[in-house]
């Protein structure tokens, strides 16, 4: 058996500031760091070359190898099997992509993960159907700052209270989440808020943010009735500074 291809998930929080010292030395010891371009002038990909820029290796800059990303079905009215297949089909044509330069280049790779891998992330997932094509992969993982504990501090705010738990799902699964009478919800990946279904919550506390760490950062909070209004002005103005939106959410029933 030939040696395995070392692949290493760093969680980078939101950019270059976050990086721990221990996802820090992991980079600087990789040979190349694998990424999806979703676009020809992705700000994404941009921001996880300023990251490898940030933290050079000793034997100069790490190589950033830029595949881009398959088309995945993002239509609105998907039911929730088929919102499932197409992100399975997605995470398929990924690791079919990645195997094909892993078996060719060999070495050490690493994956750069926005927040925490643990978080609403699949490149594990993508990495151990990786190794279902044949690829001997010997995998490390090391964590990051977390969205979730970046809306906390932002916010200044415990994310449950005392003896309580927090929930959390997704935009789109915060109605049924409610419905099982959970009344502490922390939201990602979420849908506009024109999508999102707030029935029945207006009265409940919002504690909102968008691009946390970055240049676009916005943060809004109070009643979500008053603050929903809000949330789409906000996103543009993140979406203008940064390039792209990533926001998540905190409801609190009052």
């Amino acid at each position: 058996m030939g040696t395995p291809v070392r692949v290493r998930i760093l969680g980078v929080g939101m950019g270059p500031a976050q990086v721990t010292r221990e996802v820090a030395e992991a980079l600087a010891s990789v040979d190349y760091v694998l990424a999806a371009e979703k676009s020809d002038d992705d700000p994404l990909l941009a921001l996880r070359r300023a990251i490898v820029d940030a933290y050079p290796a000793a034997r100069g800059p790490v190589e950033v190898v830029a595949l881009p990303d398959p088309v995945r079905d993002r239509s609105t009215g998907l039911s929730a099997r088929g919102y499932q297949s197409a992100v399975t089909d997605w995470h398929d044509a990924r690791a079919a992509q990645y195997a094909e330069v892993l078996r060719a280049r060999g070495g050490t790779a690493a994956f750069l993960v926005w927040g925490d891998p643990s978080l609403y992330d699949s490149t594990i997932r993508i990495v151990e159907r990786v190794r279902g094509l044949g690829i001997d992969v010997d995998l490390d993982v090391l964590p990051g700052v977390s969205a979730p504990a970046m809306l906390a501090a932002r916010h200044r705010i415990v994310l449950h209270e005392v003896g309580r738990p927090v929930h959390i799902t997704t935009g789109r699964r915060l109605q049924e989440a409610v419905a099982a009478g959970l009344d502490n919800v922390l939201a990602m990946l979420n849908p506009p808020p024109e999508r999102l279904d707030v029935t029945g919550l207006q009265d409940w506390t919002l504690w909102w943010g968008a691009n946390l760490g970055c240049p676009g950062e916005q943060l809004r909070t109070g009643r979500l009735a008053d603050v929903l209004p809000l949330l789409p002005a906000a996103r543009a103005a993140a979406d203008g500074a940064d390039g792209w939106v990533m926001d998540l959410y905190l409801l609190r029933k009052p």
